[in-house]
């Protein structure tokens, strides 16, 4: 089974339990909704929660949690740190129910019947036949000879019986009863059917000798019953498994089925056999009981079994625990906690292990997040992360981050304003980042405003920020630690000059305080100032011929800034990886952070063209370069951005209807040698999906990088045939001439068994990580708890007719 999927829930219906064989469908599976984050422009992340998620929707009846088995697919920000995992919640549904729908008719209303022919005796009795169809209160009832005696209330039926709530056609709460003979009372909800077939959600199907309805049609018991959601053909009547029971009880409140003696076979082959268990409906999304077994192999630990438990404490609460066993080579515990509230919800993921890997150590993690909506559109974020080491992570396949964050997080976004702030702990698992020489508590805030000025015009913004970070190391430079206090005011405006151009200016004024210690390089106070002055002017043109659209747009921005004095130089802590791009070819300053910042005198030119064809497709060049007046020693006179000119910026892209897209930009110097390409392939169509990205880049000792890069790395999913699916992922290191990670899975769906298999290999070797590969295999049920469909198609039995 795939480990990064999480269940979708509803409300708690029970809190029976059943063997893991049945119960192992408990819960459908939706990809996760991590916590989304973004990057500021000092290289720090923040969370970003978005104002209506459907989280605290509905709030007078509460949302509840949903059962999941791992955390869901990491997230992985810019600093190397995990976004936090948040809880996926669902609506609370009504109960199934054969009648008494919304809008339905009063109790006493009358019922409809509509048939060839309608006779009425002198005992006072309806006989009606010949392609009967009865109305009452939302249930239609089709059969072949109804008898109505107008003094008991009761029925008998002759059939085929076929009872079905149009209104409800297509929902979960869809019940359809099947019959050759019936007595019902006058509310055709209660009585006995014979030679019945229950079918609940159009999923799960019970056929047996004799059911017999109650309490108007809530409890439902079939006698000598066969229950199965496989399609089941007259001429292959076995079906791929069932369940055969002395009695099953169907409770439409509670949404439980309930076996008395149940045999579970498999191709018509006993399997194994309790003497009673319960188990959820199609309907639920949501109950205490086991999730799907998961089987994992792996290198290091073996063959092994989990088996998640889930426990709901409420609509609002619920508990996992997971024991993973594997070969006498790990006994662990995983545990998951979750919680909503009125105003927010946290989720608490964790394990303890022994195990052979590191004999006589106690080893584990636990990562906690948690978020609360705050007066005033404020948002307050916790967030807990840590861990023995970065090999118990990825052992136990909990997540491949190499950097872990805890720490607190306050935020506020307004249409012409923001306001964000952080405070928390860095842990480097890297090998080559000490902890002692890294920065470790770090502290952010920010806050912007922007509005439009009444004389001037254009668009005005102010902003204010700070930054410190402390190293726990007390030896000179290596163990420096500093604080900044930032001022920011911008102007800018557009205007549109004749001929078609557009003109725009731009200023700014950027004012810093830095605090600078443990480091004899600098001094300790530092005061610095930088104005900008820039102009920019486009001029695009437009071609419509044949239905085909083609636009041309130049491109020249001029800008300056006073250089640099010597007395001005701070320490480089949030700016030393710098991109060259489309996107930020006219840019005032192409560093992320506030440390460094081009000066001088410079322009930057480019030129765009786009061509839109009329059968959909678009084709997109742009072509740029930064000419300075002198080098800028902020580049160091190194990378694409050095010297007097920088290298060719060259971007293409495409994109088509067949759903292919495909972007390469690529730097080059007038010699036209490479120092930088990327490639990104995205390819979305019926039964294929591909995400692919090809990375070059020459080695820079400025940015730490020592060696050539030259990656690949691929994502993709294909429809082998009706109900295989099979996914595929590689990360691929053609400097060192091996693969860093490899992933291969297959999952075939029919319409009443998942099973999904994967296996991964992990190539990644050094002092505190080995070689590893790993095989999972999961077996999900269907027709037991609501499941969402995955990838692909549903390969579905058709019957010969």
């Amino acid at each position: 089974m795939h480990r990064k999927w999480r269940a979708k829930n509803a409300r708690k219906t029970g809190r029976k339990t059943a063997p893991a064989w049945l119960l192992a469908a408990c819960a459908g599976l939706v990809p996760a909704a991590a916590g989304a984050q973004t990057l500021m422009t000092d290289g720090q992340t923040l969370p970003i929660y978005e104002q209506d998620d459907g989280f605290l929707s509905n709030r007078n009846v509460g949302p509840a949690l949903a059962p999941t088995e791992t955390p869901d697919d990491n997230q992985r920000l810019a600093d190397g740190t995990e976004a936090p995992h948040r809880p996926t919640s669902a609506s609370r549904p009504a109960s199934v129910h054969i009648s008494n729908a919304p809008g339905a008719a009063a109790d006493n209303s009358p019922a409809t019947v509509l048939a060839d022919s309608v006779t009425l005796d002198a005992q006072d009795r309806l006989t009606a036949s010949g392609g009967v169809v009865v109305w009452h209160q939302g249930t239609r009832l089709i059969a072949s000879r109804v008898i109505y005696d107008g003094k008991t209330g009761g029925a008998v039926i002759e059939g085929p019986i076929h009872v079905t709530k149009p209104g409800l056609r297509g929902t979960q709460d869809e019940t359809i009863v099947i019959a050759q003979s019936a007595q019902l009372d006058a509310n055709l909800q209660d009585g006995i059917l014979r030679g019945a077939r229950l079918v609940l959600a159009r999923e799960m199907q019970m056929a047996a000798r004799e059911m017999r309805r109650e309490q108007n049609g809530r409890i439902t018991v079939l006698d000598n019953v066969v229950a199965s959601s496989c399609q089941i053909c007259a001429e292959d009547p076995i079906p791929l498994w069932e369940v055969r029971a002395r009695r099953i009880t169907h409770d439409a409140q509670t949404r439980q089925l309930h076996f008395d003696q149940p045999q579970f076979r498999a191709f018509g082959v006993p399997v194994a056999s309790f003497p009673s268990l319960t188990a959820p409906d199609p309907t639920v999304e949501r109950m205490t009981g086991f999730l799907r077994p998961q089987f994992r192999t792996t290198s290091a630990l073996g063959v092994g079994f989990k088996l998640p438990y889930f426990i709901t404490l409420g609509d609002h609460a619920d508990v996992t625990l997971t024991p993973y066993l594997a070969a006498s080579r790990t006994s662990t515990l995983e545990l998951r906690y979750r919680q909503a509230f009125s105003n927010g919800e946290m989720e608490w993921n964790g394990a303890i292990s022994r195990d052979d890997i590191e004999p006589g150590e106690t080893r584990g993690y636990l990562f906690g997040a948690a978020r609360f909506e705050l007066p005033r559109g404020y948002m307050l974020g916790l967030q807990v992360q840590m861990a023995k080491d970065r090999a118990y992570l990825l052992d136990y396949d909990i997540t491949d981050a190499d950097r872990l964050w805890s720490g607190v997080t306050l935020d506020r976004v307004r249409r012409d304003r923001m306001m964000t702030a952080r405070i928390g702990n860095y842990e480097s698992l890297r090998d080559d980042e000490p902890d002692d020489t890294t920065p470790s508590l770090v502290a952010d805030a920010l806050w912007q405003r922007r509005w439009q000025p009444n004389y001037i015009g254009g668009i005005a913004n102010l902003e204010w920020s700070t930054h410190a970070h402390r190293r726990s190391s007390n030896e000179d430079v290596i163990g420096r630690d500093m604080a900044r206090g930032s001022v920011g005011m911008g102007w800018l405006r557009t205007e549109i000059l004749p001929y078609g151009m557009v003109g725009e200016v731009q200023g700014q004024l950027n004012a810093d305080l830095y605090h600078i210690k443990q480091d004899s390089n600098y001094d300790d106070w530092v005061v610095r100032a930088d104005p900008t002055l820039a102009a920019e002017l486009r001029w695009p043109f437009a071609r419509h011929a044949d239905g085909v659209t083609q636009i041309i747009e130049p491109v020249a921005q001029l800008i300056w800034s006073p250089d640099r004095e010597e007395e001005d130089k701070v320490p480089n802590e949030d700016s030393t990886l710098i991109e060259f791009d489309e996107g930020n070819l006219y840019s005032l300053d192409r560093f992320p952070g506030w440390d460094a910042t081009e000066s001088g005198l410079r322009a930057n030119l480019g030129v765009s063209w786009t061509r839109i064809d009329p059968e959909g497709w678009q084709i997109g060049l742009t072509a740029g370069r930064v000419l300075r007046s002198h080098p800028d020693p902020a580049f160091n006179d190194s990378g694409p951005l050095g010297g007097k000119a920088s290298d060719w910026l060259l971007s293409a892209n495409y994109s088509g209807t067949n759903g292919l897209a495909l972007v390469n930009r690529a730097l080059f110097d007038d010699s036209f040698s490479l120092s930088r390409n990327e490639t990104r392939l995205g390819w979305l169509r019926p039964g294929l999906q591909i995400s692919a990205g090809y990375l070059w880049m020459d080695a820079d000792p400025s940015e730490d990088r020592f060696e050539d890069v030259s990656e690949l790395t691929a994502i993709a999913g294909w429809q082998v045939r009706d109900g295989w699916w099979a996914s595929a992922e590689t990360r691929y290191d053609f400097s060192a001439d091996r693969a860093q990670k490899t992933q291969l899975g297959l999952e075939y769906r029919n319409e009443c068994v998942t099973v999904e298999m994967s296996v991964e290999r992990r190539f990644s070797d050094s002092d505190t990580l080995n070689e590893d590969t790993s095989f999972d295999l999961g077996i999900r049920l269907g027709g037991f708890g609501k499941q969402s469909s995955g990838p692909g198609t549903v390969a579905r039995r058709a019957c010969l007719r």
